[in-house]
């Protein structure tokens, strides 16, 4: 009888464990499930930001002997966009624009660049000029984004221009 006892209580105990086993595997794989579908969202997201950063290495990754730059010759002077004090600032620039010699567009357009320097020009101060001093002085690479943006969309969206620099920003 003793024997029996035992075997029916290990035969409980066994059971219960068997439900207990499986209640937490229940809730361990939901879990498990519902932390993998938050963690691929978040990776696909960063995939995509690392893929747009991807594509625009790709768009300026141009041998140096393949690139031709355009420099505005004289410096700049911008009014900048006045701050909270109301005193106004200025941003001296000088501009210059890179350009890819083996695009299929720089035969097109690259002869014509030094002749659209006031059409150049008036795009670099109208992007500027948006910004408080301590705004551009954060914000080069996105000035020279829009910048690049504007310029491309002069040339009916080629991106013959790839890059836009400044070089000697002064801010007073």
């Amino acid at each position: 009888m003793k024997k029996n006892f035992i075997s029916i209580l290990i035969l409980g105990c066994t059971i219960v464990n068997l439900i207990v086993s499986a209640i937490t595997m229940f809730s361990v794989v939901t879990t498990n499930h519902q932390t993998a579908k938050i963690v691929k969202g978040v990776a696909s997201v960063l995939d995509l930001e690392l893929g747009t950063t991807d594509e625009n290495a790709n768009k300026t990754n141009v041998p140096i002997e393949n690139i031709v730059t355009y420099s505005i010759p004289e410096q700049m002077t911008i009014g900048l966009k006045s701050d909270a004090d109301g005193t106004p600032h200025y941003c001296m620039v000088t501009v210059f624009f890179s350009m890819d010699s083996k695009h299929e567009d720089f035969k097109k357009y690259g002869e014509s660049v030094s002749g659209n320097e006031l059409i150049f020009k008036s795009i670099v101060g109208d992007v500027i000029q948006q910004y408080t001093i301590d705004e551009a002085r954060i914000n080069q690479e996105e000035m020279q984004e829009e910048i690049l943006r504007k310029v491309q969309e002069k040339y009916q969206g080629s991106d013959f221009i790839f890059e836009v620099s400044f070089s000697d920003i002064v801010f007073q």
